[in-house]
């Protein structure tokens, strides 16, 4: 018998969700067309002013364009334009302290009416800040108190019933991507400045992390001199667990290379390797790398070439270092 706390399946809802999906592309899509139409004078000297901030930019909203609004303090952080988001009912109780006279403001309000905005004008007004405002509707209070006002004002919401912020936050929101990367692009921003923002990121290891970051050096790179046999290169092999040895002659200089695959190539050719002169068997001209050169590269040039691992020289082809795929992973190049 079924328990006393079994409940009957619920009916299938009858409703093309799909649909409902469509609609709310084809509507914030609409919206977005609508707000790039207006991309305008006062969007030029709405950068103007953020490019000229001796401080920061400070963006403020409540509710939906709150959220909006730290997502473009955050995006203008990781591009080259410094910023940060204060929210403005904790700005009225202690945080504008925050705000320094050298900041411009760029507050968010689709109303341009939110109070916890508005109260925050006076005290901004008599600092000297600069305000940016980012409404749906231009003659709004919020509107008229900024230096410059950008007009994100949508045809109509996604959601049927006009209430739930959708197109509009959507526009609000290119609006912010828009001018980020406009200023991002007047800076001359560049990758390696990204990355410099994004050190824990995927991005910033391939951009900022160097062959000398990632290298073994000293004594724990494989080595052995010309002289040496094949045997004496596998113990080096053994020993450095690089799968590889470097042949050096008596000033450092790289000679050639003998790895793994070329012990199984030696093997294969009924070379006796406890005697054999390495001389005879090692790899010439081997590719190699600089110390300054990119950790992503050598990755790049593994793949390429279908090898396991580098030695590293310097301008007179001495050996300064060797590292191998694992050490790339490690530092997660790869």
């Amino acid at each position: 018998m079924p328990g006393s706390n079994d409940h009957p399946a619920s009916a299938p809802v009858a409703h093309d969700f799909a649909a409902s999906g469509q609609r709310v592309f084809e509507i914030e899509c609409q919206g977005l067309a609508a707000v790039a139409a207006r991309i305008d004078g006062d969007f030029s000297r709405a950068c103007a002013l953020l490019l000229a901030c001796g401080g920061r930019v400070v963006c403020t909203g409540m509710g939906k364009s709150g959220h909006v609004a730290r997502k473009i303090a955050a995006t203008l952080a990781s591009t080259g334009t410094p910023a940060f988001y204060v929210h403005p009912g904790e700005a009225g109780h202690g945080d504008l302290g925050m705000v320094t006279d050298a900041d411009v403001v760029l507050a968010l309000s689709y109303s341009g009416e939110s109070d916890e905005v508005l109260q925050l004008l006076p005290v901004l007004k008599r600092q000297g800040n600069a305000l940016v405002s980012m409404t749906g509707r231009p003659g709004s209070t919020l509107a008229r108190a900024a230096a410059v006002h950008l007009d994100v004002s949508v045809p109509a919401e996604a959601c049927p019933l006009h209430l739930a912020p959708t197109a509009s936050t959507t526009a609000s929101l290119a609006m912010g991507d828009a001018l980020a990367v406009a200023l991002l692009e007047a800076r001359g921003f560049t990758a390696d400045d990204f990355a410099r923002s994004h050190p824990a990121g995927a991005l910033g290891r391939r951009l900022l992390l160097h062959i000398a970051d990632v290298m073994h050096t000293g004594d724990a790179v494989p080595r052995v001199p010309a002289s040496a046999t094949v045997s004496e290169a596998l113990a080096e092999i053994s020993r450095k667990m690089l799968g590889m040895t470097a042949v050096v002659d008596d000033d450092g200089r790289l000679l050639g290379l003998y790895t793994d695959g070329d012990l199984r190539r030696s093997l294969d050719a009924g070379i006796d390797v406890r005697t054999a002169p390495i001389a005879d068997v090692m790899t010439r001209s081997p590719r190699t790398i600089g110390a300054d050169a990119l950790a992503v590269e050598a990755a790049q040039l593994m793949e390429a070439h279908k090898i396991g691992g580098l030695v590293v020289v310097d301008d007179g082809g001495r050996v300064v270092g060797a590292l191998n795929i694992h050490d790339l992973l490690r530092a997660r190049v790869v």
